[in-house]
């Protein structure tokens, strides 16, 4: 599962910050959340299912093969949410024996026509209605709903949707359309007859075993999964996709697509041949599978979901050209979902509270795929990116990573279990080594292929390859909580010509550790590695031909720590200038923005990260230059033009342009102009705001040229300005889930806060359905992630109440517009399911 992420950065940040001390604790601290008792093993599930799009409801027929796990017993009990149940009976050589049942409470208890033992296989037939709508159980943070089985636009009458069907197992939902038992440590074989309207294609675990005309449009697909998989994991798919084919070796790996979206499937999804090639390789454990297709569904209900070799994406996935030649924003999603397949899907948490086992492997995948494919700073990028994220969080510092006290399951899906789980992993391949920690992997997914898996499993595996103990690292990152958060002081001895470097921990939970530490004497780095006990302080003594300029620990960023330090510009030109890690690197540089127009030694730093050889890097400088400034442009203003031109990034370029923008210079305006006609969004994005400065009543027209129906957040924010204050309509839409954060965005940045809140009003005092249900729509997704939090929930419904009255007042000046009339619906809407 890749969690949902809500269209703009700011919005995390603010309940991070702002709203710290409002949340509500789930930690759970009273109770104890213990793997699922197994009393049946279920070994073969057989589906026949057909569709009601009228009433949204699914008819089906289940063949539950199962035994006794254990213990003998003369019942089953099965999760079925919000059914109604027509018919259970034992299946036995071909004929049904009626079987007495109690249906309530989501729970179907049957009584079994005698005592079963081990290993006794029995069939119940059951023929039931599944009924998603009336599902109780509501969404999370990270799954924003769990009704299990959804219907998109089922009576075809928005014509600007598909019509759809798609299922979401995790984490317990998979029993809203099949009675099962719904638990991450029940695995099953399986094979779905989906009956579906011919003009329909569809998708589900394992191979299409073979297709059959019904007559009356109607046609049935046999699907086929032979390798067991967790309950959670079951997917159907159905709508007017096409299907783009491509192939890993003899492995078949599909993409289904909008037919919008066919000609750019293989520039999203391309790289996913390499990715598993790549990800066979390094575990020695080739893809365990026999297909792997990939489907981006409307209106999902998360970010992406690993369905055993059926990954269903959200439609954030969805980019086209202009989007795809500045980068692929879905890729790591892409990465992330594949790596399941073995971390997850072969081998499966055997309880929500192991989540790490799936989750913290999927995040740390995104690492290895970005320094395979593109680099070790690439890598270390997102890495960084993935540990700030968990840091934002105040909360997150209390929760251990196998957490076995928890309010609800859906809590884990956390940047605990994610981004730390990922770093966390780091940290083991660092201390390990290459070797050891893949081949602890390997003997992992071999051990425990087809099953379950927790961490203590982990440890063996890591310990049996490496011969080392590892006790002492899951206690303090896996059942503990928290990080290390450092000081340190220095001090030299002239005769003896050592540096003594005291790092003192100051958190309660003392850590120990392996780590780096760079001492530079005169602009050179020598590198030392010492071992930190666990405890308040720890020195360390070095050779040093004199008093060193600079102590840098920690550079590449690998221990998950907090360092409190001061440095000068004039040091961190030297850090910059001397560190080949990122990280040391890009800090240097972040300084550097803060102090620009006042230390030379910064502006000398923030220059010089131009040639910076990482793309991220040139883009952080660029970002912070002020070209107004006569020292600025003087040093700066040469490169950041050839950088404007030339640059290989076109990432970099949008960056370059955009600090050109702020000179205000009209000699810029035939190139902006040109611009104009590049494939890049970025590109054009940046050069229509400098358009905009220079020759406003340009704007509107150019502005058609963008299509910015996929575009980026980032992008967005660049745009909205613009967009605002030239009152584009066109573009309108695009704009609505960036305004939608409005009060949150103007705690992080006020100006463009501002500017998007007067975007929104713009929004609510015109006639647009679409941008209004943008509006709606992202805030129904953002939902859940509020729901503990009264300040947020109340600043969201003020907002909404707000635009009502403005939508009302337009509706009033307009009584017979049926569009704003489902405007006003739409917002009551969403205001009521706030309340």
């Amino acid at each position: 599962m890749k969690k949902l992420t809500i269209a703009v950065f700011f919005f995390a940040a603010f309940f991070s910050g702002n709203l710290a001390t409002a949340q509500t604790d789930t930690s759970g601290v009273s109770l104890y959340r213990q793997t699922h008792t197994k009393h049946t093993e279920l070994k073969h599930t057989k589906l026949k299912v057909s569709f009601d799009y009228a009433k949204q409801q699914m008819a089906g027929e289940e063949w539950l093969t199962a035994s006794p796990y254990f213990y003998p017993t003369d019942s089953l009990v099965l999760d079925a949410k919000g059914m109604l149940i027509h018919d259970v009976s034992l299946s036995e050589n071909g004929k049904n024996k009626p079987l007495k049942y109690d249906y309530s409470n989501d729970i179907l208890k049957i009584n079994l026509d005698k005592t079963y033992n081990r290993n006794q296989d029995y069939t119940v037939y059951i023929k039931y209605t599944a009924r998603p709508n009336e599902v109780k159980q509501a969404g999370s943070a990270a799954i924003t709903d769990a009704k299990g089985l959804y219907f998109i636009n089922p009576d075809g009458k928005d014509p600007d949707k598909p019509t759809e069907i798609w299922t979401q197992g995790e984490t317990e939902s998979s029993s809203a359309w099949f009675p099962t038992i719904d638990k991450p440590n029940q695995k099953t074989t399986d094979e779905i007859y989906m009956t579906v309207p011919s003009k329909y294609v569809t998708l589900s675990n394992g191979v299409l075993k073979d297709s059959k005309d019904e007559g009356n449009n109607l046609r049935t697909d046999h699907w086929v999964m032979d390798k067991r998989q967790s309950t959670y994991l079951f997917f159907m798919g159905v709508g007017p996709f096409a299907v783009v084919k491509d192939k890993w070796k003899d492995v078949p790996v599909d993409y289904y697509v909008e037919k919008e979206y066919e000609p750019y499937a293989k520039g999203i999804f391309g790289n996913t041949p390499e990715m598993i090639d790549f990800y066979s390789k390094i575990l020695n454990y080739p893809f365990p599978w026999q297909k792997y297709s990939q489907m981006v569904g409307r209106d999902y209900v998360s970010g992406a979901m690993e369905n055993t070799t059926a990954t269903l994406h959200g439609e954030g996935a969805y980019q086209k050209a202009g989007d795809l030649i500045d980068e692929n924003k879905w890729e790591d999603t892409i990465a992330h979902e594949l790596f399941h397949q073995w971390f997850g899907d072969l081998v499966t948490a055997e309880s929500w509270s192991n989540i790490t086992m799936n989750e913290s492997f999927a995040n740390y995948s995104e690492y290895l795929w970005e320094e395979h494919k593109y680099g070790k700073d690439a890598a270390d990028y997102h890495l960084m990116n993935d540990i700030d994220g968990y840091k934002r969080n105040p909360k997150n510092a209390t929760k251990d990573l196998v957490r076995f006290k928890y309010n609800s399951r859906e809590d884990v899906f956390d940047a605990v279990s994610y981004n730390k789980g990922g770093g966390i992993l780091n940290m083991l391949r660092r201390y390990l080594g290459d070797d050891a920690f893949f081949g602890g992997l390997n003997d992992y997914l071999k051990t425990n292929a087809y099953g379950n898996g927790e961490a203590q499993q982990l440890r063996l595996s890591l310990e049996k390859v490496s011969g080392r103990d590892l006790n002492w690292f899951f206690n303090q990152w896996y059942y503990g909580a928290g990080n290390p958060k450092l000081t340190y002081t220095t001090s030299y001895e002239p005769v003896k010509k050592e540096v003594t470097v005291s790092i003192a921990q100051t958190q309660s939970n003392l850590f120990q550790f392996p780590l780096d530490i760079d001492v530079f004497v005169n602009g050179v780095a020598k590198r030392e590695t010492v071992w930190v006990d666990a405890k308040a302080k720890n020195s360390f003594t070095f050779s040093a031909a004199k008093n060193p300029d600079l102590i840098n620990l920690n550079p590449d960023g690998v221990i998950i720590s907090e360092i409190t330090e001061t440095k000068t510009p004039e040091q961190y030109l030297m850090q910059y200038t001397g560190s080949k890690d990122f990280l040391a690197r890009y800090l240097a540089v972040e300084d550097a923005a803060k102090n620009a127009d006042k230390n030379p030694a910064a502006l000398k730093t923030l220059v010089a990260a131009l040639k910076d050889p990482f793309f991220r890097i040139k883009i952080q400088a660029l970002d912070a230059l002020d070209l107004t400034n006569a020292d600025e442009a003087k040093l700066a203003l040469s490169e950041v033009e050839k950088l404007a031109q030339n640059d290989s990034k076109t990432l970099v370029q949008a960056a370059a342009i955009s600090a050109l923008v702020k000179t205000k210079n009209p000699k810029y305006l035939p190139w902006f102009e040109k611009n104009m006609s590049a494939v890049s969004n970025a590109v054009k994005a940046s050069s229509l705001a400098g358009i905009a400065n220079l020759d406003p009543s340009k704007v509107v027209a150019l502005a058609d040229k963008l299509d910015l129906s996929t575009a980026s957040d980032d992008l967005m924010m660049t745009l909205l300005p613009t967009i605002v204050d030239n009152k584009i309509t066109a573009q309108m839409p695009a704009i609505g889930n960036l305004v939608a954060f409005y009060p949150f965005l103007k705690f992080q940045k006020p100006e463009l806060g501002a500017k998007a809140e007067e975007g929104f009003n713009w929004i609510m005092t015109s006639d647009n359905t679409k941008a209004t249900h943008n509006i709606t729509k992202i805030l129904m997704q953002a939902k859940g992630q509020v729901e503990a939090n009264p300040q947020a929930k109340m600043m969201i419904v003020k907002m909404l109440q707000d635009g009502l009255a403005k939508k009302t007042d337009a509706l009033k000046a307009n009584p017979t517009s049926e569009s704003l009339k489902a405007q006003v619906e739409d917002i009551s809407k969403t205001i009521e399911a706030y309340k």
